[in-house]
């Protein structure tokens, strides 16, 4: 391996990992963080949530069906940094237009390859997400940079820069961006048919007539709220026959009630939930209206700290296509996709809002159905490309509501929320005594 060609990760705690350069070269600074997502890695990085962050692929192959612009959630990548363990040279797909290192190099991201990503992963599970550093390249700046990790002083205040990085304006650097690649309806539907990403239904059924699929959202008019949106989100509500008017974060809540929407779509995006306050206070006016609000990600989010709720930061976040979540009206549990830092905390939810989703893992809050106010959200993702898809019924349930504002008023957790973490624990302590005293 060359100098050109060797880059490193410097952790804020101070560990170093050399691997390999590919994408662009330079020096990039962000809050490191992994996901578990076995493919769907062109979705991750030109998903806006992952604004400010190096991203890492616990997948060890990535890049093996190359580019595929078609696969693109907006228009740009938004990850400030990117980590696998292998890069795919040559990829192999019907439809790939070239490869991730070209990708990444034409879009000035930083890729890193080569280093233990299993061994990155087990330490931002133990100490929690941290910010990063990428150097690559043989420029003055990285130079500079690997020079000062030979000086414990010049070291010190390399780390202490790193540290110091936070993720700003994120909402305002993102929205709109899945904008630019929107398409109508009917190209959605016959695209989507033509690879089986068709409308699901409750059963896990599939709906591949577009009449059926869109006769009871046929006629009204759905105003998505882009906070960093994914762009399948909007391509899941025309689905269902939605109109669909893209408005951005920016927007005021009498601007979007002019529109006279028939429903409200609060969408993902990136950042601390609460750093929104101008968008909080304008989801308040929106919770008034009557209008059927329906939230994912960040908009569940920003949607329980309207409506009195309270939001946390997770150790290292659920990232990755394979989270389980309860559905509590049921019992029944789901496999999803999810990418968020953030959660809403479970014990300060408002008198009218019950925890509908949790997930199994940790027992931290997925969904909440307001039944004073027509609406409900999610933390996970129902619009999920390249899946899983067992969660897209939700979006048949966001017509159902915008039809019946009463939809959810009579809603019950039937079943309880068991936090695995904790029951799991007490199980294996009571088994260590079982065992204790049979030894005896």
């Amino acid at each position: 391996m060359t100098d050109s060609t060797k880059a490193f990760l410097i952790l804020a705690n101070g560990q170093v990992f050399e691997g390999k350069s590919f994408g662009a070269e330079g020096c990039v600074i962000g809050e490191t963080v992994f996901t578990t997502g076995m493919n769907g890695y062109l979705e991750t990085l030109t998903d806006p949530s992952y604004y400010g962050q190096i991203v890492t692929q616990t997948f060890p192959l990535i890049g093996n069906y190359g580019v595929i612009s078609k696969d693109f959630e907006s228009a740009d990548i938004h990850v400030k940094g990117y980590i696998v363990r292998s890069v795919c040279e040559i990829p192999s797909n019907f439809r790939c237009e070239y490869d991730l290192d070209s990708f990444l190099a034409a879009r000035k991201i930083i890729g890193l390859s080569g280093i233990d990503t299993r061994a990155l992963t087990k330490i931002l599970r133990e100490t929690g997400v941290m910010n990063g550093m990428i150097v690559s390249g043989d420029s003055e700046e990285a130079k500079s940079v690997l020079k000062s990790l030979k000086s414990e002083s010049e070291k010190e205040k390399l780390l202490k820069k790193i540290k110091s990085y936070k993720i700003k304006n994120a909402v305002e650097s993102v929205t709109c961006s899945a904008a630019k690649i929107e398409e109508p309806a009917d190209v959605v539907f016959k695209e989507s048919a033509e690879y089986r990403f068709v409308p699901v239904r409750s059963d896990g059924t599939k709906e591949n007539d577009p009449v059926a699929a869109m006769k009871d959202g046929k006629g009204k008019k759905v105003v998505l709220w882009d906070f960093g949106a994914k762009a399948n989100i909007r391509r899941e509500l025309l689905k269902r026959g939605f109109e669909v008017v893209t408005v951005s974060g920016a927007a005021t809540a009498d601007e979007i009630l002019a529109l006279k929407p028939d429903g409200i779509m609060l969408s993902n995006g990136p950042g601390d939930p609460k750093e929104n306050k101008g968008i909080i206070a304008e989801i308040k006016k929106l919770a008034k209206s009557g209008v059927p609000i329906f939230g994912i990600c960040l908009g569940h989010q920003l949607l329980a700290l309207a409506m009195g709720a309270d939001t946390s930061k997770l150790k290292y976040g659920h990232r990755g296509a394979n989270q389980p979540v309860k559905y509590l009206a049921s019992g029944r549990v789901y496999i999803s996709s999810q990418n968020h830092g953030y959660a809403v905390k479970n014990d300060t939810l408002p008198s009218g809002a019950v925890l509908s989703f949790v997930n199994t893992n940790d027992g931290t809050c997925e969904g909440i159905v307001y039944t004073k106010i027509p609406a409900f959200s999610v933390q996970f993702h129902p619009e999920a490309c390249s899946g899983p898809l067992d969660t897209g019924f939700l979006f048949d349930d966001f017509v159902r509501l915008i039809n019946n504002h009463a939809y959810f008023k009579g809603f019950e957790a039937e079943f309880k929320r068991i936090d695995s973490i904790k029951y799991f624990a007490k199980t294996i302590k009571g088994t260590s005594k079982k065992s204790s005293k049979k030894s005896l």
